[in-house]
């Protein structure tokens, strides 16, 4: 793809995120810092909402996504590898009925009552979920991507649904309580699941294109990705200095979403001694914390020293900027940062230009 081509991309058919710290805003500033770089293959190493390699797929490259938690990966079959199917109405019809064909579970129905949604939502849930698993009407080269086309649309229906769109507490008052709110948005929290599904259904078809080059979603560890790539980007979770960095792990204020891809097995590895019944922590995944940081990131400079890097952190963090640069200094010649005032929701520093940066550290 020519340059002249990569800047006329229309941002606004971007994949519209709610998630803690997508990139989603700042997707044409990423693209304007990047779209010098020479490269033709790519890896997003903490792939999360999938938007950076969105960016990359419409740039014309060849895409390797990958993330520890299975419902981003779910995300990135859908919009990412996938290049051409589609949700029929027929499959949006089936989804949103009862079958005799299929098994329906009560997981939701019968534990999260009065944690997260009401107890017609939480049935509707175990139906729509159920559905999506055992569908069975294509072959699979074709089921899998419209298995991830319907979660991706179930995941953001969930979202939309929820004060501050995620699942770190047992908080469904903040829903149901008749009082002034300063906050979220009433009107969508009333809508109903299915009015929600099929939107994002018809948006999801929307975001599904043949970029002619091939793309992968990986559901492992960056750490354990082989291959060789022209560029890695890599948007670790942000460590704030001095607070608990509850909304650093994705695991812990997405477990609902998880739990949904895992349906079957859900029920025996929920926490029951959380009050909002989280996921116990069951996989040798990495779990990056303040502790390891520093040693994470050199692990993956070296293991990535042939490519060219590009790291998203913010100041004040742990490690500093500073310390991702003069580290990755180490092993490219040319390391240099960007930065870029970016305002967050909920965050009472937005107004504060020096704190709130987004940075990008490049070494080429």
């Amino acid at each position: 793809m020519n340059t002249e081509v990569v800047q006329q991309l229309d941002f606004s058919s971007f994949p519209v995120t709610r998630y803690q710290g997508s990139k989603r805003k700042i997707v044409p500033w990423i693209h304007d810092n990047i779209k010098g770089i020479p490269f033709e293959t790519v890896l997003d190493g903490f792939g999360g909402t999938s938007v950076v390699s969105y960016l990359f797929k419409k740039m014309g490259k060849s895409v390797t996504y990958t993330d520890t938690l299975r419902f981003n990966y779910f995300i990135a079959k859908a919009l990412i590898e996938n290049q051409k199917i589609t949700l029929l109405s027929k499959d949006i019809k089936q989804l949103l009925q009862l079958s005799s064909e299929v098994h329906y579970g009560d997981t939701i129905e019968r534990f999260f009552r009065d944690i997260y949604y009401l107890d017609a939502e939480n049935k509707w849930l175990d139906v729509v979920t159920s559905n999506i698993l055992q569908m069975n009407h294509y072959q699979d080269s074709v089921l899998e991507y419209k298995k991830a086309l319907a979660f991706y649309a179930l995941f953001q229906s969930c979202m939309i649904k929820r004060p501050f769109n995620l699942f770190h507490r047992k908080n469904l008052e903040l829903r149901t309580n008749e009082v002034s709110r300063s906050f979220g948005n009433k009107t969508s929290w009333d809508t109903g699941f299915d009015v929600h599904f099929s939107k994002f259904i018809k948006e999801a078809n929307g975001l599904v294109f043949d970029s002619s080059k091939k793309c992968l979603a990986k559901n492992i560890s960056v750490f354990d990705v082989d291959g060789d790539f022209d560029l890695v980007y890599l948007d670790p979770p942000y460590f704030k200095n001095k607070t608990t960095n509850e909304t650093s792990d994705y695991y812990r204020i997405y477990h609902f979403l998880e739990g949904l891809t895992m349906y079957d097995e859900w029920f025996h590895h929920i926490d029951f001694g959380s009050n909002n019944l989280r996921l116990e922590r069951m996989r040798n995944e990495t779990h990056l914390t303040k502790s390891n940081i520093r040693e994470s990131f050199e692990l993956l400079f070296d293991k990535f020293q042939k490519s060219k890097i590009i790291v998203s952190y913010k100041y004040g963090g742990i490690p500093s900027i500073d310390w991702i640069a003069d580290t990755l200094k180490s092993f490219k010649r040319n390391v240099y940062t960007i930065s870029k005032h970016y305002k967050y929701a909920l965050n009472h520093q937005n107004g504060d230009a020096k704190k709130n940066r987004e940075v990008l550290i490049i070494g080429l």
